[in-house]
Protein backbone atom coordinates (compact mmCIF):
# COMPACT_ATOMS: atom_id res chain seq x y z
CA UNK A 1 0.00 0.00 0.00
CA UNK A 2 1.21 3.15 -0.80
CA UNK A 3 1.00 6.50 1.09
CA UNK A 4 1.33 9.54 -0.20
CA UNK A 5 2.84 12.19 1.76
CA UNK A 6 2.23 15.80 1.28
CA UNK A 7 4.64 18.74 0.97
CA UNK A 8 3.57 21.81 1.73
CA UNK A 9 3.74 24.41 -0.97
CA UNK A 10 6.84 26.32 -2.04
CA UNK A 11 6.21 30.03 -0.29
CA UNK A 12 2.87 28.69 1.28
CA UNK A 13 2.51 28.34 4.79
CA UNK A 14 6.02 28.45 6.16
CA UNK A 15 6.48 31.52 3.84
CA UNK A 16 3.49 33.05 5.26
CA UNK A 17 4.73 32.60 8.37
CA UNK A 18 8.19 34.39 8.11
CA UNK A 19 6.05 37.17 6.38
CA UNK A 20 3.69 37.81 9.23
CA UNK A 21 6.52 37.63 11.27
CA UNK A 22 8.84 40.20 9.64
CA UNK A 23 5.91 42.86 9.11
CA UNK A 24 4.63 41.70 12.96
CA UNK A 25 6.57 44.39 15.29
CA UNK A 26 8.91 46.78 14.92
CA UNK A 27 12.11 45.05 14.90
CA UNK A 28 14.77 45.77 18.02
CA UNK A 29 18.00 48.09 17.37
CA UNK A 30 21.06 49.06 20.02
CA UNK A 31 22.63 52.23 19.92
CA UNK A 32 25.74 53.33 22.51
CA UNK A 33 24.49 56.63 24.37
CA UNK A 34 27.90 57.65 24.07
CA UNK A 35 28.96 57.81 21.20
CA UNK A 36 26.10 56.87 18.71
CA UNK A 37 27.55 53.29 17.71
CA UNK A 38 24.62 50.49 16.81
CA UNK A 39 26.04 47.22 17.34
CA UNK A 40 23.86 44.35 15.66
CA UNK A 41 23.10 42.94 18.83
CA UNK A 42 23.44 43.68 22.69
CA UNK A 43 26.94 44.03 24.46
CA UNK A 44 27.84 45.15 27.94
CA UNK A 45 31.14 47.38 26.49
CA UNK A 46 30.93 49.72 23.19
CA UNK A 47 32.88 47.92 20.58
CA UNK A 48 33.52 51.84 18.82
CA UNK A 49 34.52 53.88 22.15
CA UNK A 50 34.93 51.02 24.88
CA UNK A 51 32.31 52.60 27.34
CA UNK A 52 30.57 50.11 29.67
CA UNK A 53 27.06 49.58 29.65
CA UNK A 54 26.38 52.87 27.85
CA UNK A 55 24.38 50.21 24.70
CA UNK A 56 20.58 50.31 25.45
CA UNK A 57 17.68 49.10 23.21
CA UNK A 58 15.91 51.21 20.84
CA UNK A 59 13.26 50.94 18.22
CA UNK A 60 13.02 51.47 14.97
CA UNK A 61 9.32 52.69 13.90
CA UNK A 62 10.17 53.47 10.13
CA UNK A 63 8.26 52.05 7.73
CA UNK A 64 9.01 48.07 6.36
CA UNK A 65 7.97 48.31 3.49
CA UNK A 66 9.56 50.14 0.35
CA UNK A 67 8.14 51.96 -2.09
CA UNK A 68 5.21 53.32 -0.40
CA UNK A 69 3.36 55.54 -1.85
CA UNK A 70 2.72 59.28 0.34
CA UNK A 71 -0.38 61.47 -0.47
CA UNK A 72 -0.11 65.19 -0.45
CA UNK A 73 -1.75 66.97 1.64
CA UNK A 74 -2.57 71.06 1.68
CA UNK A 75 0.48 73.30 3.56
CA UNK A 76 0.55 75.03 6.50
CA UNK A 77 1.50 78.05 4.47
CA UNK A 78 1.52 78.47 0.69
CA UNK A 79 4.83 79.35 -1.30
CA UNK A 80 5.00 83.10 -2.14
CA UNK A 81 7.77 85.23 -4.18
CA UNK A 82 10.50 85.88 -2.53
CA UNK A 83 10.26 89.51 -3.51
CA UNK A 84 7.13 89.18 -0.78
CA UNK A 85 8.56 88.21 2.02
CA UNK A 86 9.77 90.29 4.61
CA UNK A 87 13.65 90.37 5.90
CA UNK A 88 13.04 92.56 9.22
CA UNK A 89 12.01 89.08 11.29
CA UNK A 90 16.12 88.11 10.07
CA UNK A 91 17.93 91.12 11.26
CA UNK A 92 20.42 90.82 13.68
CA UNK A 93 20.14 92.77 17.21
CA UNK A 94 23.49 94.11 18.87
CA UNK A 95 23.94 92.45 22.07
CA UNK A 96 26.03 94.84 23.07
CA UNK A 97 29.22 92.77 23.40
CA UNK A 98 31.10 94.57 20.41
CA UNK A 99 33.25 91.54 19.80
CA UNK A 100 30.66 89.22 19.73
CA UNK A 101 28.36 91.59 17.81
CA UNK A 102 31.51 91.22 15.18
CA UNK A 103 31.19 87.70 14.87
CA UNK A 104 27.74 87.18 14.82
CA UNK A 105 27.33 89.12 12.61
CA UNK A 106 25.87 92.28 13.94
CA UNK A 107 24.30 90.51 16.75
CA UNK A 108 21.71 87.62 17.38
CA UNK A 109 18.52 87.00 15.73
CA UNK A 110 15.43 86.67 17.11
CA UNK A 111 14.57 82.90 16.98
CA UNK A 112 18.13 82.00 16.18
CA UNK A 113 19.85 79.03 18.01
CA UNK A 114 23.97 79.46 18.71
CA UNK A 115 25.94 76.44 19.87
CA UNK A 116 29.03 78.45 22.03
CA UNK A 117 31.78 75.47 23.04
CA UNK A 118 34.82 75.56 24.71
CA UNK A 119 37.25 74.26 27.33
CA UNK A 120 35.56 73.96 31.35
CA UNK A 121 37.00 76.97 32.67
CA UNK A 122 37.54 78.87 29.84
CA UNK A 123 34.79 81.59 30.33
CA UNK A 124 32.06 80.69 28.29
CA UNK A 125 29.75 81.25 31.84
CA UNK A 126 31.16 84.18 32.17
CA UNK A 127 30.82 85.53 28.92
CA UNK A 128 27.50 84.33 28.29
CA UNK A 129 26.65 86.44 31.72
CA UNK A 130 27.65 89.30 30.25
CA UNK A 131 26.05 89.39 27.18
CA UNK A 132 22.25 88.38 29.08
CA UNK A 133 22.81 91.37 31.38
CA UNK A 134 23.75 93.54 28.54
CA UNK A 135 20.72 92.05 26.47
CA UNK A 136 18.39 92.79 29.36
CA UNK A 137 19.49 96.75 29.45
CA UNK A 138 19.46 97.09 25.91
CA UNK A 139 16.83 94.96 24.09
CA UNK A 140 14.09 95.78 26.35
CA UNK A 141 12.68 92.26 26.87
CA UNK A 142 13.60 89.68 29.78
CA UNK A 143 16.46 87.29 29.19
CA UNK A 144 17.13 83.95 31.37
CA UNK A 145 19.66 82.45 32.26
CA UNK A 146 19.24 78.30 32.83
CA UNK A 147 22.23 76.83 34.63
CA UNK A 148 22.68 73.02 34.70
CA UNK A 149 25.80 72.67 36.28
CA UNK A 150 25.57 75.32 39.24
CA UNK A 151 23.12 76.73 41.54
CA UNK A 152 21.31 80.16 41.77
CA UNK A 153 23.40 81.32 44.11
CA UNK A 154 26.79 80.96 42.23
CA UNK A 155 25.44 82.47 39.34
CA UNK A 156 24.64 85.22 41.41
CA UNK A 157 28.06 85.78 43.30
CA UNK A 158 29.44 86.15 39.86
CA UNK A 159 27.21 88.47 38.25
CA UNK A 160 27.83 90.55 41.90
CA UNK A 161 31.98 90.29 40.82
CA UNK A 162 30.96 91.30 37.19
CA UNK A 163 28.42 93.85 38.25
CA UNK A 164 25.79 91.99 35.79
CA UNK A 165 22.45 92.66 38.01
CA UNK A 166 19.56 94.04 36.63
CA UNK A 167 15.61 93.34 37.01
CA UNK A 168 14.93 91.99 33.58
CA UNK A 169 18.08 88.94 33.49
CA UNK A 170 16.49 86.17 35.41
CA UNK A 171 17.76 82.94 36.58
CA UNK A 172 16.79 79.35 36.84
CA UNK A 173 18.60 75.71 37.74
CA UNK A 174 16.90 73.17 35.98
CA UNK A 175 17.91 70.07 34.49
CA UNK A 176 14.98 69.00 32.69
CA UNK A 177 13.30 70.24 29.62
CA UNK A 178 9.97 70.38 30.59
CA UNK A 179 11.22 72.36 33.82
CA UNK A 180 13.29 74.75 31.07
CA UNK A 181 9.79 74.99 28.64
CA UNK A 182 7.88 76.19 31.85
CA UNK A 183 10.13 78.90 32.40
CA UNK A 184 9.86 79.91 29.11
CA UNK A 185 6.46 79.61 29.65
CA UNK A 186 6.57 82.32 32.99
CA UNK A 187 9.31 84.75 31.90
CA UNK A 188 8.52 85.26 28.18
CA UNK A 189 12.62 86.22 27.45
CA UNK A 190 13.69 87.39 24.13
CA UNK A 191 17.35 85.47 25.06
CA UNK A 192 17.35 82.34 26.49
CA UNK A 193 21.12 80.82 27.50
CA UNK A 194 21.37 77.06 28.74
CA UNK A 195 24.48 76.36 30.56
CA UNK A 196 25.32 73.28 29.32
CA UNK A 197 22.94 71.14 26.84
CA UNK A 198 24.65 68.34 28.23
CA UNK A 199 23.10 68.53 31.62
CA UNK A 200 19.57 68.84 30.21
CA UNK A 201 17.54 66.24 29.90
CA UNK A 202 14.20 64.54 28.64
CA UNK A 203 11.88 62.07 30.08
CA UNK A 204 10.55 61.47 26.56
CA UNK A 205 14.05 59.73 25.45
CA UNK A 206 15.85 56.96 26.36
CA UNK A 207 20.06 57.04 27.65
CA UNK A 208 21.14 58.86 30.32
CA UNK A 209 21.95 62.62 30.08
CA UNK A 210 24.59 64.23 27.70
CA UNK A 211 24.67 60.84 25.71
CA UNK A 212 24.00 60.96 21.98
CA UNK A 213 20.13 60.52 21.92
CA UNK A 214 19.34 62.79 24.84
CA UNK A 215 21.11 66.10 23.04
CA UNK A 216 19.89 64.85 19.63
CA UNK A 217 15.95 65.02 21.28
CA UNK A 218 16.88 67.90 23.53
CA UNK A 219 17.92 69.96 21.06
CA UNK A 220 15.58 69.07 18.29
CA UNK A 221 12.95 70.73 20.69
CA UNK A 222 15.01 74.06 21.94
CA UNK A 223 15.05 74.60 18.20
CA UNK A 224 11.52 74.48 17.72
CA UNK A 225 10.58 76.22 20.46
CA UNK A 226 12.63 79.22 19.57
CA UNK A 227 12.06 79.07 15.69
CA UNK A 228 8.32 79.17 17.02
CA UNK A 229 8.57 81.88 19.56
CA UNK A 230 11.11 83.55 18.26
CA UNK A 231 13.64 83.50 21.02
CA UNK A 232 17.57 83.97 20.16
CA UNK A 233 19.09 80.72 21.99
CA UNK A 234 22.44 80.36 23.10
CA UNK A 235 23.23 76.68 24.17
CA UNK A 236 26.62 75.89 26.24
CA UNK A 237 28.46 72.55 24.56
CA UNK A 238 30.91 70.91 26.08
CA UNK A 239 34.70 69.73 24.11
CA UNK A 240 35.91 66.60 24.09
CA UNK A 241 39.69 66.09 24.56
CA UNK A 242 40.49 67.09 20.99
CA UNK A 243 39.15 69.88 21.22
CA UNK A 244 35.34 68.64 19.02
CA UNK A 245 32.05 69.42 20.13
CA UNK A 246 30.87 66.72 22.37
CA UNK A 247 27.65 64.65 21.46
CA UNK A 248 26.43 63.83 17.88
CA UNK A 249 27.68 65.49 14.93
CA UNK A 250 23.77 66.34 13.64
CA UNK A 251 24.09 68.87 17.03
CA UNK A 252 25.74 71.28 14.78
CA UNK A 253 23.69 71.04 11.87
CA UNK A 254 20.52 71.58 13.73
CA UNK A 255 21.65 74.85 15.29
CA UNK A 256 22.41 78.35 13.44
CA UNK A 257 25.31 79.61 14.32
CA UNK A 258 28.56 77.14 15.84
CA UNK A 259 30.92 79.65 18.25
CA UNK A 260 34.53 77.99 19.48
CA UNK A 261 35.64 79.75 23.04
CA UNK A 262 39.60 79.63 22.62
CA UNK A 263 41.99 80.71 25.06
CA UNK A 264 45.52 79.30 27.40
CA UNK A 265 44.07 79.49 31.23
CA UNK A 266 47.68 81.01 31.80
CA UNK A 267 46.98 83.85 29.42
CA UNK A 268 44.44 86.58 29.65
CA UNK A 269 43.30 86.67 25.73
CA UNK A 270 39.96 84.91 24.90
CA UNK A 271 39.30 84.19 21.26
CA UNK A 272 35.53 83.39 20.07
CA UNK A 273 35.83 81.99 16.58
CA UNK A 274 33.11 81.32 14.15
CA UNK A 275 32.73 78.35 12.38
CA UNK A 276 29.06 77.99 11.06
CA UNK A 277 27.08 81.29 10.62
CA UNK A 278 24.02 81.05 8.62
CA UNK A 279 23.83 85.04 9.08
CA UNK A 280 27.35 86.25 8.69
CA UNK A 281 30.71 85.38 7.65
CA UNK A 282 32.17 82.05 9.18
CA UNK A 283 35.96 83.30 9.24
CA UNK A 284 35.80 86.05 12.05
CA UNK A 285 37.07 86.30 15.42
CA UNK A 286 36.70 88.24 18.36
CA UNK A 287 38.97 89.06 21.38
CA UNK A 288 38.39 89.06 24.58
CA UNK A 289 40.51 89.77 27.87
CA UNK A 290 39.57 87.98 31.26
CA UNK A 291 40.10 89.94 33.97
CA UNK A 292 39.10 89.95 37.85
CA UNK A 293 35.84 91.79 37.25
CA UNK A 294 35.13 89.54 34.42
CA UNK A 295 35.46 89.69 30.41
CA UNK A 296 35.91 92.83 27.77
CA UNK A 297 36.18 93.16 24.57
CA UNK A 298 39.36 93.75 23.09
CA UNK A 299 39.06 96.22 19.57
CA UNK A 300 42.53 96.46 19.52
CA UNK A 301 44.13 93.75 20.74
CA UNK A 302 47.60 93.65 18.72
CA UNK A 303 49.50 95.50 21.44
CA UNK A 304 49.42 92.78 23.55
CA UNK A 305 51.33 90.28 21.49
CA UNK A 306 54.42 93.10 20.87
CA UNK A 307 57.35 93.84 23.25
CA UNK A 308 58.33 97.51 23.55
CA UNK A 309 62.36 97.63 23.87
CA UNK A 310 64.45 100.70 24.66
CA UNK A 311 67.06 99.63 21.98
CA UNK A 312 66.79 96.81 19.70
CA UNK A 313 67.26 93.00 20.81
CA UNK A 314 69.02 89.69 18.62
CA UNK A 315 66.40 86.88 17.90
CA UNK A 316 63.45 89.05 17.70
CA UNK A 317 60.82 89.78 14.71
CA UNK A 318 57.54 91.28 14.13
CA UNK A 319 54.99 89.44 11.57
CA UNK A 320 51.66 90.12 11.31
CA UNK A 321 48.84 87.28 11.65
CA UNK A 322 45.43 86.34 10.28
CA UNK A 323 43.16 85.50 12.51
CA UNK A 324 40.15 85.15 10.76
CA UNK A 325 39.34 88.30 8.77
CA UNK A 326 41.44 90.06 11.77
CA UNK A 327 45.16 91.25 11.20
CA UNK A 328 46.96 90.53 14.32
CA UNK A 329 50.70 92.29 14.25
CA UNK A 330 52.51 89.56 16.52
CA UNK A 331 56.40 89.48 17.13
CA UNK A 332 58.41 85.79 16.99
CA UNK A 333 61.03 85.59 19.71
CA UNK A 334 63.89 83.30 19.17
CA UNK A 335 67.02 82.11 21.32
CA UNK A 336 70.10 79.74 19.62
CA UNK A 337 71.30 77.92 22.74
CA UNK A 338 75.24 76.38 23.01
CA UNK A 339 76.21 73.60 20.68
CA UNK A 340 75.51 70.15 22.14
CA UNK A 341 76.38 66.84 21.81
CA UNK A 342 73.88 64.88 20.61
CA UNK A 343 70.19 65.54 19.54
CA UNK A 344 69.94 69.26 20.12
CA UNK A 345 66.30 70.46 21.08
CA UNK A 346 63.45 72.31 19.83
CA UNK A 347 61.06 73.88 21.61
CA UNK A 348 58.06 75.78 20.43
CA UNK A 349 55.57 77.81 22.27
CA UNK A 350 52.65 79.55 20.02
CA UNK A 351 53.82 78.04 16.73
CA UNK A 352 54.47 74.96 14.54
CA UNK A 353 57.04 72.37 15.87
CA UNK A 354 56.82 70.81 11.83
CA UNK A 355 57.26 74.47 10.49
CA UNK A 356 60.19 75.77 12.81
CA UNK A 357 62.31 72.56 11.96
CA UNK A 358 61.84 73.01 8.01
CA UNK A 359 62.84 76.93 8.39
CA UNK A 360 65.45 75.58 10.17
CA UNK A 361 66.68 73.54 7.50
CA UNK A 362 66.23 75.92 4.94
CA UNK A 363 68.28 78.05 7.09
CA UNK A 364 71.00 75.29 7.59
CA UNK A 365 71.28 74.82 3.69
CA UNK A 366 70.69 78.21 1.89
CA UNK A 367 72.88 80.26 4.25
CA UNK A 368 76.61 80.17 4.49
CA UNK A 369 77.18 81.65 8.21
CA UNK A 370 74.51 80.22 10.25
CA UNK A 371 75.49 77.11 11.90
CA UNK A 372 71.90 75.32 13.25
CA UNK A 373 72.29 71.54 13.37
CA UNK A 374 74.01 71.22 16.64
CA UNK A 375 72.88 73.98 18.65
CA UNK A 376 69.46 74.21 20.83
CA UNK A 377 66.89 76.05 19.17
CA UNK A 378 63.58 77.88 20.98
CA UNK A 379 61.03 79.78 19.36
CA UNK A 380 57.67 81.29 20.66
CA UNK A 381 54.93 84.03 20.11
CA UNK A 382 54.48 87.24 22.79
CA UNK A 383 51.18 87.55 24.66
CA UNK A 384 49.62 83.84 24.46
CA UNK A 385 48.64 84.02 20.67
CA UNK A 386 49.00 80.41 18.45
CA UNK A 387 50.40 81.32 15.05
CA UNK A 388 50.34 78.35 12.87
CA UNK A 389 49.62 80.03 9.27
CA UNK A 390 52.73 79.55 6.33
CA UNK A 391 53.20 83.24 6.27
CA UNK A 392 54.53 83.39 9.60
CA UNK A 393 57.86 81.61 7.87
CA UNK A 394 59.92 84.51 6.93
CA UNK A 395 59.71 86.40 10.35
CA UNK A 396 60.37 82.99 12.33
CA UNK A 397 63.78 83.01 9.30
CA UNK A 398 64.54 86.31 10.33
CA UNK A 399 64.11 85.86 14.25
CA UNK A 400 66.59 82.85 14.48
CA UNK A 401 69.20 83.98 12.18
CA UNK A 402 68.70 87.24 13.95
CA UNK A 403 69.51 84.49 17.28
CA UNK A 404 72.39 82.79 16.10
CA UNK A 405 74.45 85.86 14.22
CA UNK A 406 73.52 88.43 17.17
CA UNK A 407 72.41 91.33 14.81
CA UNK A 408 69.53 93.20 15.67
CA UNK A 409 66.47 93.47 13.75
CA UNK A 410 64.91 96.85 12.98
CA UNK A 411 62.20 97.38 15.74
CA UNK A 412 60.16 99.19 12.97
CA UNK A 413 60.09 96.45 10.20
CA UNK A 414 57.91 93.74 9.29
CA UNK A 415 58.49 89.98 7.27
CA UNK A 416 55.73 88.62 5.79
CA UNK A 417 55.56 85.28 3.63
CA UNK A 418 55.65 81.64 3.21
CA UNK A 419 59.29 79.92 2.69
CA UNK A 420 59.56 77.05 0.10
CA UNK A 421 62.24 74.36 0.63
CA UNK A 422 64.41 75.98 -2.35
CA UNK A 423 64.35 78.85 0.09
CA UNK A 424 62.24 80.99 -1.87
CA UNK A 425 59.61 83.14 -0.21
CA UNK A 426 56.05 82.59 -1.47
CA UNK A 427 52.97 84.99 -1.55
CA UNK A 428 50.01 84.53 1.08
CA UNK A 429 46.53 85.80 1.21
CA UNK A 430 45.88 89.51 2.72
CA UNK A 431 48.83 91.08 2.42
CA UNK A 432 47.29 94.91 1.83
CA UNK A 433 45.48 94.31 5.25
CA UNK A 434 48.47 93.18 6.96
CA UNK A 435 50.41 95.81 5.67
CA UNK A 436 47.39 98.64 6.33
CA UNK A 437 47.42 96.95 10.21
CA UNK A 438 51.25 97.59 10.30
CA UNK A 439 50.99 100.65 9.21
CA UNK A 440 48.93 101.90 11.62
CA UNK A 441 51.18 100.91 14.23
CA UNK A 442 53.93 102.70 12.95
CA UNK A 443 55.82 100.07 11.20
CA UNK A 444 58.31 101.57 8.53
CA UNK A 445 59.57 99.06 6.47
CA UNK A 446 57.18 95.67 5.40
CA UNK A 447 59.39 92.77 3.81
CA UNK A 448 56.81 90.64 1.19
CA UNK A 449 57.17 88.09 -1.73
CA UNK A 450 57.45 89.00 -4.64
CA UNK A 451 54.15 90.52 -6.73
CA UNK A 452 52.34 91.10 -2.84
CA UNK A 453 53.39 94.80 -3.25
CA UNK A 454 55.14 98.00 -5.36
CA UNK A 455 58.39 99.60 -4.57
CA UNK A 456 56.38 101.82 -1.81
CA UNK A 457 52.96 102.03 -0.87
CA UNK A 458 50.39 104.24 1.31
CA UNK A 459 49.42 101.56 3.35
CA UNK A 460 48.27 103.69 6.36
CA UNK A 461 48.30 107.34 7.44
CA UNK A 462 52.12 107.40 7.14
CA UNK A 463 54.55 106.04 4.16
CA UNK A 464 55.65 102.20 4.54
CA UNK A 465 58.40 101.03 2.47
CA UNK A 466 57.02 97.53 1.59
CA UNK A 467 60.45 95.46 -0.27
CA UNK A 468 59.54 92.26 -2.34
CA UNK A 469 61.90 89.63 -1.73
CA UNK A 470 62.26 86.45 -3.68
CA UNK A 471 64.25 84.53 -1.49
CA UNK A 472 65.64 84.23 2.21
CA UNK A 473 69.50 84.88 1.42
CA UNK A 474 67.95 88.36 -0.32
CA UNK A 475 65.53 88.69 3.24
CA UNK A 476 68.51 88.79 5.60
CA UNK A 477 69.93 91.26 3.53
CA UNK A 478 67.61 93.93 3.25
CA UNK A 479 66.26 93.09 7.25
CA UNK A 480 70.01 93.84 7.72
CA UNK A 481 70.15 96.56 5.30
CA UNK A 482 67.00 98.28 7.47
CA UNK A 483 68.50 97.92 10.59
CA UNK A 484 71.13 99.91 9.78
CA UNK A 485 69.57 102.88 8.52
Amino acid sequence: MTTSRSTPPRGGAAGATRGRSSAREPRPAYECDACGHQPPKWVGRCPECGEWGSVVESTITGPTVSGRVVSSRMPSEPARPIATISAAPARARPTGVSELDRVLGGGLVPGAVVLLAGEPGVGKSTLLLDVAQQWAVGSGSPSLVVSGEESVSQVRLRAERMGTLHDQLYLAAESDLASVLGHLDAVKPGLLVLDSVQTISTTGTEGVPGGVTQVRAVTAALVSVAKERGIATVLVGHVTKDGQVAGPRVLEHLVDVVLHFEGDKHSSLRLVRGVKNRFGAADEVGCFEMHEGGISSLADPSGLFLTRYAEPVPGTCVTVAMEGRRALVTEVQALIGATVAGSPRRTVSGLDSARLAMVLAVLQRRTERLTLHDREVFAATVGGIRVVEPAADLAVALAVASGGLNLAIAPHLVAIGEVGLTGEVRRVGAVPRRLAEAARLGFKVALVPPGCGPASTDAGPEQMRVTEVTDVRSALQHAARASAE
